[in-house]
């Protein structure tokens, strides 16, 4: 069975959605907290982790676009980085407050996470 024309494209593009939040998480983050009127932490390194933690998950999603079928097996980390993110943005969505961005880049996140599962359960079977 051969992979989807469309795969290792749509895994770059991951790889770089992730990498580009990421880097600009690292390198600019109380200008994004200025821009998008949003508190700043008390100490950056809050910001800096999780910007740091997207810049290696958009190594690993180039690692999948490199080679779906022989790197299936980390899409799973793949999968739980968005159920993480879309879990607490949505649950203080729905029982609080949170600022407008971070629900964009939830939904985002979903559309993510519903093509993820579904290439997983296709390279299952590869």
């Amino acid at each position: 069975m051969e992979i989807p024309k469309w795969l290792k494209p749509f895994f770059i593009f991951a790889a770089l959605y992730d990498g580009i939040l990421g880097v600009l998480f690292l390198i600019v983050p109380l200008q994004i907290c200025k821009t998008f009127n949003i508190t700043p932490p008390n100490h950056l390194g809050y910001v800096q982790f999780p910007a740091l933690l997207l810049i290696a998950f958009a190594v690993l999603f180039m690692n999948i676009a490199r080679d779906p079928i022989a790197n299936k097996n980390l899409l799973l980390y793949g999968i739980l980085l968005k159920i993480s993110y879309c879990s607490v943005v949505f649950y203080h969505l729905a029982f609080g407050v949170i600022p407008l961005i971070w629900v964009v880049f939830a939904f985002l996140d979903f559309g993510f996470l519903l093509i993820f599962l579904y290439v997983h359960k296709k390279l299952e079977h590869m």
